[in-house]
């Protein structure tokens, strides 16, 4: 019963992590790593806990802004992808410049953000909804193409509206990819907030990045690292969560041993 309990899927990534910090530790006992280079892993959950008052009210800054882009993302990405999906015109106009969008790096142009919209959350969550807007895209172009055309054929022919093959065809066809889209997007949201945070911010877990880097406080800047990783996998989970509600009959959510 205990191995079973120990190798259930709920307890696998706590047991993976729980050995990579053990090996964390082993590495830097046996090699005697300095603690200004890595600090050991005890180190860091002693100033997780000492400074997790702050963290948690720092995080809610960065959740917010990374919500923010996220709900961007959805509102325009989506939309967008099938207007692109559905007119090879706009797909000719369009999909180009997005490629093109995506080579220039977030960084170089956030401190734009910050001067024509001053410090506030939105240039992070402009920054945030531009890092998770294009695995949106994609993946939602590429859903729609991928339905059948005799699927459209047999709704012609059983006199279907184009509006009822949308929601009875497409859509559900369509929803696998679009989520495997937004779970990209929205760790990736994660990234683009806290770029925001570090071009121009005085609050969120990319400020206290900053500030623990400034003063060379590693065991800070890692505590920081593993809030703001929990923040991109509570994130994750719940587009998951919702894909299970939505797309249940779907193969991926089929579960293996």
């Amino acid at each position: 019963m205990l191995r079973n309990l120990l190798l259930s899927p709920a307890l696998r990534p706590f047991l993976l992590i729980l050995m990579l910090l053990v090996l964390w530790d082993i590495v830097i006992r046996v090699f005697k790593i300095p603690p200004y280079l890595i600090p050991p892993p005890m180190q860091v959950v002693h100033q997780l806990i000492a400074e997790w008052p702050r963290l948690i009210a720092e995080s809610w800054k960065t959740t917010l802004a990374t919500l923010g882009g996220f709900g961007l993302t959805i509102v325009i990405g989506i939309p967008i992808a099938m207007v692109i999906a559905y007119s090879r015109v706009v797909e000719s106009y369009v999909y180009p410049l997005l490629v093109f969008s995506q080579s220039i790096p977030k960084v170089a142009i956030a401190p734009l953000f910050v001067v024509w919209f001053g410090f506030g959350i939105f240039p992070k969550v402009i920054s945030a909804f531009l890092l998770g807007f294009f695995p949106v895209v994609v993946s939602t172009v590429m859903g729609f193409k991928s339905v059948e055309p005799d699927m459209h054929d047999l709704a012609r022919s059983m006199g279907a509206t184009r509006l009822q093959t949308f929601f009875k065809i497409s859509l559900p066809q369509a929803l696998p990819a679009i989520f495997s889209g937004l779970k990209v997007s929205v760790t990736l949201a994660v990234v683009g907030a806290v770029v925001g945070e570090f071009v121009g911010s005085n609050s969120g877990i990319g400020y206290v990045l900053q500030v623990a880097n400034g003063n060379f406080d590693l065991p800070l800047m890692f505590a920081a690292l593993v809030v703001l990783s929990t923040i991109g996998v509570l994130l994750f989970v719940a587009v998951d969560l919702v894909e299970r509600l939505m797309i249940p009959w779907h193969a991926s959510q089929r579960h293996t041993q």
